[in-house]
């Protein structure tokens, strides 16, 4: 575990959580049987674009859900989430809007949080849960 994860830069944990995010989601593909690379790529990319992170982490956060929708994340991980995407980027995003990239690199920061914090358990249910979001 890194010392002082907490004043981590957030596009530092970003970078890490894209990483992880995508060795999940490449892990799930191949688990469930896809074998074409073609196929495992174009069906990566509908979890790992910016829209879909986008989408998940507002969900979690119970942003535009409805109300009485509780957020999903404890009050620690919704202040990273906020700070990650207040967070002053020097990138552009490629293919998404500034809004949504500031979503999406909010929930990398987040996976990238907890997989250097080494919480396994809380990093697969965020997954597991992006990934229900994602699919419907």
């Amino acid at each position: 575990m890194l010392d002082n994860l907490k004043q981590l830069n957030t596009e530092a944990l970003a970078y890490m959580g894209d990483a992880v995010y995508e060795q999940y989601i490449r892990q799930m593909l191949l688990q469930s049987g896809f074998a074409r690379v073609n196929n495992l790529h174009r069906s990566a990319t509908k979890y790992v674009k910016a829209p879909a992170q986008a989408k998940a982490i507002k969900t979690m956060m119970a942003i535009g859900t409805g109300k009485g929708t509780e957020p999903e994340l404890s009050e620690e991980e919704q202040k990273l989430v906020k700070r990650a995407r207040n967070h002053k980027f020097n990138s552009k995003a490629r293919n998404a809007d500034p809004v949504t990239y500031k979503w999406a690199t909010a929930f990398e920061a987040l996976v990238g949080y907890l997989y250097l914090s080494e919480d396994k358990s809380r990093l697969s249910q965020i997954m597991d849960r992006a990934v229900e979001i994602i699919d419907g």
